[in-house]
């Protein structure tokens, strides 16, 4: 029983940390994005500067923010990502971390979206 109670509160501290990026981060006007469609089995990156939304098949994408450490841009990315079905609630709104794509992951039957990378220029 205690390691189930370890389990659940090691987990909720992991989305609680997947909702909120880390402080002294800079602001990127854009961000690579990768699609994947489950179903045809094709990827595409999708870069979109903040505010934009692209239609990606059946979802349509929005970047709110994109932010990276400042002293290695290359080494992470976090970045607020708004996912909905076209003309629907939204299926994903949160923050995306580039190098734990797990943790905080789009839930459709057939898109993923994670993030790669701010862009910086």
């Amino acid at each position: 029983m205690r390691l189930v109670v370890a389990l659940v509160a090691t987990l909720s501290a992991g989305a609680a940390l997947a909702q909120d990026a880390p402080s002294g981060l800079a602001d990127a006007g854009a961000a690579v994005l990768r699609g994947l469609d489950k179903v045809a089995g094709t990827a595409a990156d999708i870069e979109l500067a903040i505010g934009q939304s692209v239609d990606y098949g059946q979802i349509r994408i929005t970047l709110d923010a994109c932010r990276y450490p400042p002293s290695d841009p290359s080494s992470n990315a976090y970045a607020f990502v708004t996912v909905e079905e076209k003309d629907a609630a939204p299926v994903f709104s949160g923050w995306m971390i580039a190098d734990s794509p797990a943790l905080s992951a789009v839930d459709h039957q057939r898109y993923d979206v994670w993030v790669i990378r701010c862009k910086t220029e």
